[in-house]
């Protein structure tokens, strides 16, 4: 006789303060998706002061709000919506989204979905019209999710990364959340 095992917990929200085993959790999960070839600009995982700091900075950091995956409790993944400054007035309409990554364990729970539709939701919420993000043209995974959901690829850089000395091109996508595009499609 075989137990089936208990369905994963899964679970998406907002992060405001470091809690428990939270950073080092983040921490793990960003140095896993970096090693997997993610990255938000890293090619090799660094030090974990420095990881730590980063994050730590993220949370005191105005205008971002970072989102957290997790797995069973555990920190698996993160995205970050990032408002305009204040003197941008030609863009206050448009957010960004960064740093989103599922650690390479924690994949197939739905959780890259979910990161990516909270963020959607509060910028949506907060009065955005639209979304922007980058992507490198390697993580063919993220590209896939984006465009699957409704995000628009509009230009590419060739030279958008250096990695082991050769160019790596990236992807750039935006999309419409404005409440007026949302009930053209319903």
């Amino acid at each position: 006789m075989t137990i089936a095992e208990p369905p994963a917990k899964v679970a998406v929200s907002e992060l405001t303060r470091f809690r428990g085993g939270d950073l080092p959790d983040l921490c793990d999960a960003a140095e896993e998706a970096i090693r997997a070839g993610g990255g938000f600009g890293w090619i090799d995982p660094p030090d974990r002061q420095v990881m730590e700091r980063y994050w730590s900075g993220v949370l005191a950091m105005p205008g971002r709000t970072l989102f957290v995956a997790r797995l069973d409790e555990i920190v698996v993944g993160s995205t970050q919506l990032v408002r305009p400054p204040i003197n941008n007035e030609a863009q206050a309409k448009i957010a960004s989204l960064t740093t989103a990554f599922v650690a390479p364990w924690a994949r197939g729970h739905g959780l890259a979905r979910q990161l990516v539709t909270v963020a959607e939701d509060r910028a949506r919420e907060e009065g955005f019209a639209a979304i922007q993000l980058d992507v490198r043209a390697t993580q063919q995974a993220a590209i896939e999710l984006y465009r699957g959901m409704g995000y628009d690829h509009w230009g590419t850089n060739p030279v958008y990364a250096q990695i082991d000395g050769k160019s790596v091109a990236g992807l750039y996508f935006c999309k419409d959340i404005s409440v007026h595009s949302e009930d053209e499609t319903t």
